[in-house]
């Protein structure tokens, strides 16, 4: 029995160095719906008229499959159940930590990720989380494909962080997303666009200024949801 502590330490700092053996990926294909491993997003319908940097967002499989919660227990497979993909941003696989035990996160939020729910690769994380959410009620403004997303993202501790939710998850896409083309743009900004002026030719300054007011509050009811109540996040 080999009691030398450096030897147990070397042991360890091989297991935390091993490498999840990562398959390579498809290509991305918009025109069969496959985007593996990314987070994708389409537009709601009216939702986003009104401020468009609210969406749908999904989390795709490997092979490309796209995943969402989209009502009260309710996960749909195969394609965003609010519209075909408009932006998708893919997670790079070699920034998640994919725990076979806890002597093997990769991490460094190895104690509380492991309470949270660790997953041995990028499909187990996405099943986990379905098998949660399957049991969850679906809203707009606080459980809904954000959240859905940011749990998965979590138990990959993504770029070695626990605290995905929706205001990031959004943040990701929406800032380091790509378009899948020019309609995509367009129709995620132009009934926005349409809405605006149609109100300011109708009303004058008086409904830019209600629409402002309301993209705010929007955005300041998601900031308190995710960082001062945090339900979401629990698993």
């Amino acid at each position: 029995m080999d009691a030398n502590p450096r030897n147990g330490g070397e042991r360890d700092n091989a297991s935390r160095g091993i490498v999840h053996d990562l398959l390579p990926l498809n290509e991305i294909d918009p025109s069969t719906q496959k985007f593996p491993c990314c987070l994708v997003w389409t537009p709601l319908p009216v939702v986003s008229w009104l401020a468009p940097f609210v969406g749908h967002v999904g989390i795709c499989r490997e092979d490309g499959t796209i995943v969402d919660f989209s009502g009260d227990n309710m996960i749909h497979v195969g394609q965003l159940f609010y519209g075909t993909v408009a932006k998708y941003y893919q997670v790079d696989r070699q920034q998640c930590c994919f725990a076979r035990n806890f002597g093997g996160h990769t991490c460094r939020q190895g104690y509380v990720h492991a309470v949270f729910g660790t997953a041995i690769s990028w499909d187990d994380a996405v099943q986990l989380s379905r098998r949660t959410f399957e049991y969850r009620n679906f809203s707009v403004f606080s459980c809904n494909g954000h959240s859905f997303a940011a749990n998965c993202l979590n138990r990959l501790s993504f770029r070695g962080s626990m605290r995905w939710n929706m205001i990031n998850v959004g943040a990701l896409i929406m800032f380091r997303g790509k378009w899948v083309n020019r309609w995509s743009i367009l129709r995620s900004f132009l009934p926005f666009i349409g809405m605006l002026c149609f109100g300011y030719l109708m009303i004058g300054w008086m409904f830019p200024i209600g629409l402002l007011s309301f993209v705010l509050a929007t955005f300041g009811w998601y900031v308190m949801i995710c960082y001062c109540c945090k339900i979401e996040d629990d698993d």
